[in-house]
């Protein structure tokens, strides 16, 4: 994920936790395209996810567990095409109530003594993010044909002969006494 990367805050995202009574909490978003759009990351062309969290209120943390499932649209990097990604992600995020500085720790959030809620776009868009394989291909097979066939034309052979100079040198080692 790119360094200091923050996705805007969207209001369907926003949880707000002070009319609610310290213990467990349930929530659950559908992210679409829109989401995608909003998020301005050219890597992630859209998709379809739901996503469960769960929200655990104590007098001075809010501790968040959230579960994204779906797919991704990416772009394959073998063929080009559009390829819709599975993922399946859990994250948690701690969030400290009434913290008058940064606590530090990237896991736990500081909260100004006022605030009455929390936003979990950017939070979403981590567990996304950190759901995503390092690089993007269908599964073999999948790749657009016409592109396979070119891919393969253009392959190149891996064995190389040996160079003979190889062969000279080893001879002079195999005589050393």
């Amino acid at each position: 994920m790119r360094k200091g990367y923050i996705v805007e805050a969207l209001l369907e995202h926003t949880i707000p936790f002070t009319g609610l009574s310290d213990g467990e909490h349930e929530f659950h978003f559908v992210l679409g395209d829109d989401f995608f759009i909003k998020a301005s990351d050219e890597e992630l062309e859209g998709g379809n996810l739901k996503v469960g969290v769960t929200l655990v209120k104590s007098s001075n943390l809010l501790v968040t567990t959230m579960h994204v499932e779906g797919t991704v649209r990416v772009e394959c990097a073998r063929c080009a095409a559009p390829l819709d990604l599975p993922i399946s992600n859990d994250q948690r995020q701690i969030f400290q109530l009434n913290a008058d500085e940064d606590p530090g720790d990237d896991e736990l959030v500081g909260l100004e003594p006022g605030a009455i809620s929390i936003n979990l776009s950017h939070y979403l868009y981590e567990c996304i993010r950190l759901a995503l394989p390092i690089r993007y291909v269908h599964p073999p097979g999948g790749c657009d044909p016409e592109v396979e066939a070119t891919l393969q034309k253009l392959s190149v052979d891996q064995e190389h002969p040996p160079d003979p100079r190889w062969e000279a040198l080893n001879k002079l080692k195999n005589n050393l006494p």
